[in-house]
């Protein structure tokens, strides 16, 4: 498991290339405690975390106990938070969560198990959370507390403003927080104000502690988290005072680290070609001028001394990295020799074009062949009154042309019926699931034809994984993996492009990007080639020195995308999950991201373009 400390941090932090590879050592962390435990006839206190992050932590210790024979039958645990007002058997609260991804596997006595309750009278929390602590205390105190951290810097539910010493509290939710857990509450009107947590002071109080952090979108708190002062303003920054204390990073969470973002500045650096890309690129935009006017003392007095001494002087270096950088500029991004298959996987019915579509559109101008797999139905990210919309079409459609009527009008009434007594945050039945999966598939079959895309290129894959009705997801399946290969071997495309943007709110990019990692190494282990290119856009953009590709879009190619991406009509004005704090739609990012990137290159005084798309090869 390859894995390394980054230096210069306030907190070890550890990185591993994969989140899987992440959970995996932190559970080992976890097994070998309990076995030492276990021989020595002690306890082992474990205090636990919910949400998204620990997930595949919690499935390591599953298989552990399962294939390894973990004992936790004297484990107990105590859980960080719960929503507040919160039922124990409401689809959101964290007494479900933890006995559906945990509790329910193992061999855990159920009296072992402390969750804060999210029934308690708010007159009463006070003494409730005092008792809570004597729970802890009277357990032996916490051995190893797992956390994750918000994108306000929050562990546990301890908002910005809390205090070092903050104990177990009823607290108030920052607009932030409910807004990243608007997903698994199907809109942020249903997500509760309030919660019940742990403090920070009981958090440090523990006598071991891993925070696991994964994605682009955590590595800006990360940062702060890590190598700024210690604040209220980002309560996970107070671990930096526990005596042992260990961040545990994926690589896209370590990013913004200045390890990685400047390795220039915290040692002495192996200039390697990307590295050297890195810098130069870097230096270009710090001072604003193009790589072809720097100087020599443009290097010193950003302290790039070694690198001018080992591969200058700046004019040699600079003009080095500028045809590197027009390198890049690719017109024809499968050859000029028409016919060539090319595959685009799409996570969701809409990432292709929002990502791509200018790439889409240029392939197909240039007689190439583009497919589209269609990885999951993005059916839990369509409102309810889109349903009520297209259940009217159907009967109405249906009556007109004498097809069935009585049979449409009864789907509609049950459907309607459903709707109407649903709860906030209630997951869909199975119908109004399948309505929803067949809005996003005819969609994306309209935004496909819009790029000159015809029907039969289309592939709806709908793995396994997605098909939970909710947020939360399963693991990916061994047939999700098989349904990839299958496809793969069926068109042998020249090229194959997925998403490598990890910053999606509910981790479906991420696991589908796991998938067909896993396929690609099958087929390639069977002496299979293809290029694999990553692409971006939804949430974030590929800087200038990564790109290894710049696609050209035209105004006019740029307008054509545009009104593909609106062909998603569930996910125009207002999308069921944004992601973060931008509230531009999916159309206008794509299109300021594809014009800051064509913006940057020019800066850097490469040819101007009116957009690019970026895309980096995939490398193992």
């Amino acid at each position: 498991m390859s894995s390394s400390y980054v230096p210069h941090t306030r907190i070890p932090s550890l990185v591993f290339p994969t989140s899987a590879q992440t959970s995996q050592y932190a559970a080992q962390v976890i097994a070998k405690l309990i076995r030492e435990n276990n021989q020595a006839g002690r306890p082992t206190v474990l205090g636990l975390a919910t949400g998204s992050t620990p997930v595949q932590l919690y499935r390591e210790l599953i298989k552990l106990h399962k294939e390894a024979g973990i004992d936790f039958s004297r484990v107990i645990t105590f859980n960080l938070d719960e929503y507040y007002p919160m039922q124990p058997d409401d689809p959101h609260s964290y007494h479900r969560f933890m006995q559906e991804h945990l509790f329910q596997h193992i061999n855990i006595p159920q009296e072992n198990i402390h969750i804060p309750d999210g029934t308690i009278p708010a007159e009463e929390a006070e003494d409730y959370c005092i008792r809570y602590e004597q729970l802890i205390q009277r357990a032996g105190g916490i051995d190893i507390q797992i956390l994750g951290i918000g994108r306000t810097g929050h562990i546990g539910f301890n908002e910005p403003g809390s205090t070092r010493n903050s104990r177990t509290r009823l607290v108030s939710l920052d607009p932030l927080t409910r807004r990243d857990a608007a997903a698994g509450f199907f809109g942020e009107d249903n997500v509760p104000y309030r919660a019940l947590t742990m403090g920070v002071g009981t958090i440090m109080s523990a006598r071991k502690i891993l925070l696991l952090a994964f994605g682009e979108h955590k590595a800006p708190i990360v940062r702060r988290a890590v190598e700024e002062d210690p604040t209220e303003e980002v309560t996970a920054s107070f671990l930096q005072q526990h005596p042992d204390a260990t961040f545990l990073l994926d690589a896209s969470a370590a990013s913004q680290l200045t390890a990685f973002r400047r390795p220039w500045e915290v040692g002495p650096v192996k200039w390697t070609e990307d590295r050297i890309r890195h810098a130069v690129i870097w230096l270009s935009q710090q001072v604003g001028k193009a790589l072809l006017k720097l100087s020599d003392e443009d290097f010193r007095e950003y302290h790039l001394y070694d690198l001018l001494r080992e591969h200058g002087p700046a004019a040699k270096l600079c003009e080095r990295v500028f045809h590197d950088r027009c390198a890049t500029i690719c017109t024809h991004m499968a050859g000029t020799e028409p016919g060539k298959t090319v595959l685009v996987f799409s996570p969701h019915p809409d990432d292709d074009v929002i990502s791509m579509g200018g790439t889409m559109l240029r392939l197909v101008e240039q007689g190439q062949k583009v497919h589209v797999a269609y990885m999951t139905s993005g059916n839990i990210a369509v409102f309810d009154h889109d349903v009520h919309r297209f259940v009217d079409f159907m009967v109405g459609f249906n009556s007109r042309f004498g097809i069935g009527p009585k049979e449409a009008a009864e789907v509609r009434d049950r459907v309607l019926q459903f709707l109407a007594r649903k709860q906030p945050g209630q997951p869909d039945s199975d119908e109004v699931l399948k309505i929803k999966a067949l809005i996003r598939e005819t969609e994306a079959r309209a935004a496909a034809k819009a790029c000159g895309i015809p029907p039969e290129q289309c592939h709806f894959m709908d793995l396994r994984f997605y098909r939970t009705g909710t947020v939360a997801k399963a693991p990916i399946q061994p047939q999700d993996i098989d349904d990839i290969v299958t496809l793969i071997e069926q068109l042998q495309p020249l090229q194959i492009y997925l998403a490598g943007e990890l910053s999606d709110p509910h981790g479906t990019h991420r696991m589908c990007a796991e998938a067909i990692y896993e396929a690609v190494r099958r087929l390639r282990a069977r002496g299979q080639t293809f290029e694999v290119w990553l692409y971006r856009g939804a949430w974030e953009e590929w800087e200038a020195h990564e790109i290894e590709r710049a696609v050209p879009l035209t105004p006019e190619i740029l307008e054509r995308k545009k009104l593909a991406i609106f062909r998603h009509q569930s996910q125009k004005d207002r999308a069921m999950f944004p992601g973060d704090s931008d509230q531009r739609e999916f159309w206008q990012r794509a299109e300021d991201r594809n014009r800051n990137t064509a913006r940057t290159y020019d800066q850097l005084g490469l040819a101007e373009f009116y957009a690019l798309e970026g895309f980096v090869r995939w490398k193992e």
